[in-house]
This record gives C-alpha cells, structure tokens and sequence, in this order.
C-alpha cells in the first residue's frame, strides 16, 4: 500500500503548500506553524485522557501519535517537521519517522516538547494549533483569514485523500460485516462491539468516532453509548453506527439489521436503503446539499405513506412538521481527516454562513456539491418516544396510525448512511464499494 501511495503524497503536499502559500498572503503571514498539540490532563489526577492530533497536523502527514510535535512551511522552502521523541521508561518511545513521506520533510528530532518550541521560527506566523491545553511560550493565534481559507479547500479532496479514505472504508466494512454476524449470534451490545474492534483490528480510541450499537428500541437513541453487558431477551432490531482509521482518515458507516422474524420491520428497512440509494446517486456537482435534504424528507413522507404509517399528503407531512419528528437530524456531513469536517456552512474561501433551512437546525451541511467534495448520506427513521409524544398533541395526528407506530417503537429505528465522493461524472460510494469488495 505505500508503494502506492508514495506518488499520490507527493501530489497531495504539494497541493497543501501551493494553498498555504495563498493563505498566509490573505493574512501577510510569513510562516505556517501547525502543532500536534498535547494531551488533556485528566482533573486532579496525573493521568492524560488519550492524545487526539490537531486535523490540521494529520492532514499534512500521516503521523496521529506524535504529541508536542509541529510542521513548519515557509513559502519556498522544504516543510520541516520538529518531531518530539522523548526519553521514557514509563511509555513507549515513538519509532522515529519513517515511510513514504519523509524525504518531503526536513526533520528535526527533540527530547521534549518544551525544546521543540526552540526550533520555530520567528517573524510573523500563523499559529495553528489548539488553546486548550495551550503550549507553553507559543501563542495559537489561528487566524481567521487563513483558517477559512485552509478550512475551505480542505472540502476537496486529493487523490491521496480519497486512497485512505477508501482504506478506512474497506476497514470499517470488515468489522461491520463481524458485527452484524454477532447480532445474529445472539451477542449484546458490548459482544457485538468487542466483535467489530476485533475485526477492525483497532482499539476505541484509534477509531474516528464513539460507535453506536443499539439493539432493539435503543436505535432510537440517536447517540446511544451505553453497551449492554446481557442480551436481550430477544432480539428484534440491531442499529450500528461505526467507523475506522487510516493514517488519520476516518469512514463514518450505519447500518441497520432486522431478525427473520422481523420481516415487516425489514420492509421498512428496504424501504429506507433503496431510498438512501437515490440520494448517493445525486451527489453530483451542482446539486444544493440543503435541497437535497428536504427532497429526502418528501420521499420519507411517501415511505411512511407507503407503509401506512400516515395518511395525509406527503406535501402536508412535511410542512407540518410530521417527517422531522421521524426524521429528526440533518441528512449528512463532510468528512475527512474529521468525521464532521469543517466548512460545512462556509460560503467561500473567504468565510460567511450559509444558512440551514427553516425547520432544519440540526443540517451539519449548507454547500452546493463539487468535485471532490466527500459526503455522508445518512437518512434514519426513528420511533423516538418525546417527538411521538410532541406529535401526538398536534392536529395532524388524527391522520396517523398510532397503533401502528406503538407497534414500531421495539425497533428503535433505522439508519443507513454511506461516504459518497462528488466527481465531474458519477458519484463515488466509497462504502458501498468497500461492502462489495469484502
């Protein structure tokens, strides 16, 4: 694999610098100073929660567990890479760097992050790195004008970008795969999980994310955390939403399983899938993102139609607010070295918002779609006990079928959702091809 990844980095570094260099002139800036930043100090205790690299440190080179390291880039000049290797007898000493990557890099190497901070240079400097917890004789000044241009091109993906991100897809896919044989299997929620680390061959806290593994009504948690230790006495349904890493890159996958004995619940899960099949294929260059996620609500007013759920219009259901209690969150994400990654409300390279639609708080994306954007599409329909509850004291309830949704509630709900690449031609399903490989 690194073989060939080694010319598709040389491509990709060289993009980030040609958009460096544009950045720090919109701020008159004479270096780029990125940090890896240092871990969080657990509270009274001398214990550190576990390290997460600054996405901008990650999406330069593929170091994640380099703590008090920096990259420095000025215009011109070799990137330089001030690598801490510390002397420890009580933790494992990071290998010095090595691998594809590197003869693009000056490399110094220091014992700690206190003599790292000797080796940046001076003039003026964009800082990029986080405040909390601050490095020690360096200020993060993260200014605003290069931050929103970096933010913005960081939305398209290189080559190389897109090669990890189909590795972390090909990952999480496997480890799907032995988690939904572990629903069948009869496991609990925290067997299926150590069945999915197991098969990702990755521990919590290398994956992008805190999965969700929900059996039965707990699909309807959106974020459901909690990892039963004993089965249920039955189980119904299985929602797992669970990603993997790649050199820094994450995939974020959902998938949603029904037992044979489910079959109605499974209808509505076929329902659901080939619907979420028509949004993938939209994402194409020009396609309005926020239209995109008010066209899925229409189609969900016509499943729940369909299945006899509600009897109104689907026109009526959705100015009324009925699919948003159904349908609650937004219909997907950027994603990159972030599992919600930035600029997703940017209106261009120089910052602004764009707006969610009305109804819509919860849309993390507002951008028309271009090449080499990468997406999430994720719709869900949930039973979630407070929004039925909402709903049930509004006039249009008259026209649901309560029974029927009581009935749905031992489901939980569904979610599907799969990273879709926007190309100039067909979109790519970065999932749904890695499901097809395993």
């Amino acid at each position: 694999m690194n073989a060939h990844l080694a010319p598709l980095y040389s491509q990709h570094l060289a993009t980030l610098c040609e958009r460096a260099d544009k950045a720090m002139a919109l701020g008159g800036f004479d270096h780029l100073v990125i940090a890896a930043g240092l871990p969080l100090r657990k509270f009274l205790d001398d214990q550190d929660y576990p390290f997460t690299v600054n996405p901008h440190f990650k999406h330069w080179l593929p170091l994640t567990d380099a703590p008090g390291s920096w990259i420095v880039y000025t215009p011109g000049a070799k990137p330089k890479l001030v690598f801490v290797q510390p002397r420890d007898y009580w933790h494992v000493v990071p290998e010095a760097p090595q691998g594809y990557w590197v003869e693009h890099f000056d490399i110094v190497i220091v014992r700690d992050a206190t003599e790292a901070v000797t080796q940046l240079p001076t003039g003026k400097r964009a800082v990029i790195a986080p405040t909390c917890p601050a490095t020690r004789d360096v200020e993060a000044n993260n200014p605003q004008a290069v931050v929103d241009y970096l933010h913005w091109h960081r939305s398209y993906k290189t080559p190389y970008e897109l090669e990890l991100m189909r590795e972390a897809n090909r990952i999480g896919t496997r480890a799907h795969h032995a988690a939904a044989a572990a629903f069948r299997a009869g496991e609990s929620e925290f067997g299926i999980h150590m069945a999915y680390l197991a098969a990702a061959r990755q521990i919590d806290a290398e994956l992008p994310y805190a999965s969700i593994v929900a059996l039965n009504e707990h699909g309807a948690v959106l974020h459901y955390m909690h990892f039963n230790r004993t089965p249920p006495a039955r189980h119904r349904s299985f929602l797992i939403d669970a990603g993997a890493s790649a050199a820094g890159y994450g995939c974020d996958i959902t998938r949603t399983y029904a037992m044979p004995d489910a079959g109605e619940f499974q209808a509505l899960i076929d329902s659901m899938d080939a619907a979420q099949q028509t949004y993938a294929a939209k994402v194409r260059a020009g396609q309005s993102y926020p239209e995109l996620h008010i066209h899925a609500h229409h189609v969900l007013a016509g499943i729940l139609r369909e299945h006899g759920f509600i009897r109104m219009s689907a026109e009526s259901a959705v100015e009324s607010g009925v699919t948003t209690a159904f349908f609650p969150h937004g219909l997907g994400h950027s994603i990159g070295v972030q599992t919600h990654d930035v600029a997703g409300f940017q209106q261009s390279e120089r910052g602004g918002t764009v707006a969610q639609p009305d109804g819509h708080p919860y849309l993390r994306l507002t951008r028309t779609l271009e090449p080499g954007m990468v997406v999430t599409i994720e719709p869900g329909l949930y039973f979630i006990d407070m929004l039925l509850a909402e709903l049930k004291d509004k006039p249009v309830a008259a026209d649901i079928d309560w029974t029927k949704v009581d009935h749905f509630r031992q489901y939980g709900g569904i979610r599907i959702e799969d990273e879709v690449v926007c190309t100039d031609g067909e979109p790519e399903n970065l999932t749904r091809d890695a499901f097809a490989q395993v």
